[in-house]
């Protein structure tokens, strides 16, 4: 067996290992961790008070295996911020979090500042825009590193219907990291290729990896993730578990290509950063066509993958949490 195939027969879970919540909180209380969970959002109303009301009663009221439940927002215009607070969650403006540093727009910006603002030892991120929301988002992706201290990262994969005109079709999804990310990772960092879906927005990591990484603000967030924890701790830091099925609104072809070109910068970025690509400059600018009648023209869209640094180099964190 190739030590690929081991790492995938030894750190990848399916979420129903792990069904025993009274036994996953006790192992949990007994090696005192905290556990928050933040839902990054912009403009979720419609989804976001379903999962808190179910991560609440479920992993807060009748098994205890998070502590805090937090909203961070993008600037949310609809009533998101309102139902999360109806609901129980805790929510912030991220441009409230470490105002003197300015405000960026982005998720990454979201995750980066719930390192400050949450107080957990492990953080857990969930997209707050998932219609079959289940406790095992939260639950399969925090138990590998409650029972096992040498992982340090744990992502979320799973089948991955298309939410199109109020139906779903029975595949689908997981584009970009098939035409861009996956050939890419083949490449550079083969090992890589063994995380299932790369570019899932649920994973949960411990403080101490969060606090050492750079976080861009936009789609190359979790690219850059899976490099740096890759660079600083190797594969075996690594985890991912199944979660079965994740129902979500579809992305149409022009938003999968800012997505990808933003991802592609931060990609290129890391890799010269590694002296494993040539030091070559990108360019910021994204050319797309738009169709007007029987005109076609060229629209050009800068994408600038900017970055925070890693919280530790940030004062205000390191008195906070008396890391001076």
């Amino acid at each position: 067996m190739s030590n690929l195939q081991s790492w995938i027969k030894n750190n990848t879970y399916h979420h129903s290992k792990f069904w025993d919540l009274k036994k996953l909180v006790e192992v949990k209380e007994k090696k005192n961790l905290k556990i928050s969970l933040c839902l990054p959002t912009l403009n979720e109303e419609k989804t976001v008070g379903k999962e808190i009301i179910i991560f609440r009663s479920e992993l807060m009221e009748r098994y205890p295996l998070i502590d805090e439940i937090a909203v961070i927002d993008s600037g949310s215009t609809d009533r998101t911020l309102e139902v999360a607070k109806n609901f129980g969650a805790d929510t912030y403006l991220a441009s409230d979090i470490l105002p003197d540093l300015g405000p960026k727009r982005g998720k990454g910006e979201n995750l980066w500042k719930a390192i400050y603002q949450l107080e957990g030892d492990v953080i857990v991120y969930v997209d707050a825009d998932i219609s079959n929301i289940h406790p095992r988002f939260v639950y399969g992706l925090v138990a590998p590193l409650i029972y096992r201290d040498e992982v340090k990262y744990v992502k979320g994969f799973y089948d991955r219907p298309l939410a199109l005109s109020g139906n779903v079709r029975p595949s689908g999804g997981g584009r970009v990291t098939e035409i861009l990310v996956r050939p890419l990772f083949s490449l550079f960092f083969p090992d890589l290729t063994a995380m299932i879906q790369p570019l899932s927005g649920e994973y949960a990591v411990r403080r101490e990896v969060l606090e050492q990484i750079a976080f861009p603000i936009g789609y190359g967030v979790e690219t850059s993730h899976l490099i740096d924890v890759y660079s600083k701790f190797g594969l075996e830091a690594f985890a991912q578990t199944d979660l079965d099925k994740r129902i979500h609104e579809n992305k149409d072809t022009q938003d999968l290509g800012k997505m990808a070109f933003g991802i592609l910068q931060t990609f290129i970025k890391r890799a010269k950063s590694l002296g494993i690509m040539d030091k070559a400059e990108h360019t910021t600018i994204l050319r797309q066509f738009q169709a007007k009648r029987d005109q076609y023209e060229q629209k050009l869209i800068e994408i600038i993958e900017d970055e925070r640094p890693p919280m530790m180099e940030i004062e205000a964190y390191r008195k906070k949490y008396h890391k001076e």
